[in-house]
């Protein structure tokens, strides 16, 4: 049984992705914790909120050295919501923040008759993805109001051929990231434990290819 640590930093909804992970065959705990995160295969960083506000939270209990450190080793992380949205260069919302800069791009505000994003969106499912497999053609649960857009694309398909990403799209207003992975790092800026059995089927993709 995998062990995955799921980031308590006071933001997420921590319950259903404990319960979706422990569903799929997985050992989850909640931990903020650098020692025992580090004993875990995979690191959940959920996220809901403005992108300032959950970066100072991660920043208050270390987490953000957590995820640092865990990046740069190559140990696996995926991120939820605004989880993911920090693994970018910045954020315009409220005000604006800088990222993580593990990925080129700026995420704005989407622009659309309703805000916030919030429902069932197809996601078309980038080439290579082992994230989606099986799932390519399904829908997920959407709630946001900001993304990384489609002006942001040029600068991920930019990066050398070693680490290019594989991306995987959603439109609401404008094409946006909905889902990116890349070696270990992978994210999704929809909710998987909101995302019945195509959510599921996510997190079994993500548990099994822990190393």
């Amino acid at each position: 049984m995998r062990k995955v640590a799921v980031l308590d930093a006071g933001s997420g909804n921590i319950r259903s992705v404990m319960y979706a992970l422990q569903r799929v065959g997985a050992e989850a705990f909640l931990s903020a914790d650098a020692q025992e995160i580090n004993k875990a295969a995979g690191l959940v960083v959920p996220g809901v909120g403005a992108s300032r506000s959950v970066l100072e939270k991660l920043q208050a209990c270390g987490a953000d050295k957590i995820i640092r450190a865990r990046i740069a080793n190559e140990r696996s992380v995926i991120g939820i919501c605004v989880g993911m949205q920090l693994f970018f260069a910045a954020s315009t919302e409220h005000g604006g923040c800088r990222g993580f800069g593990i990925w080129p791009g700026e995420v704005t505000a989407l622009s659309a008759p309703i805000i916030p994003h919030m429902g069932w969106s197809p996601v078309k499912a980038g080439a290579g993805t082992k994230l989606l497999a099986g799932i390519e053609n399904e829908r997920f649960y959407f709630v946001h109001s900001y993304a990384v857009q489609s002006d942001s694309f040029s600068a991920l398909r930019e990066l050398s051929p070693q680490r290019r990403p594989v991306i995987s799209t959603a439109k609401y207003g404008s094409e946006f990231v909905a889902a990116i992975e890349e070696g270990a790092l992978a994210a999704v800026q929809f909710h998987p434990e909101k995302s019945a059995q195509a959510g599921m089927q996510l997190w079994e993709n993500w548990v099994n290819n822990l190393a």
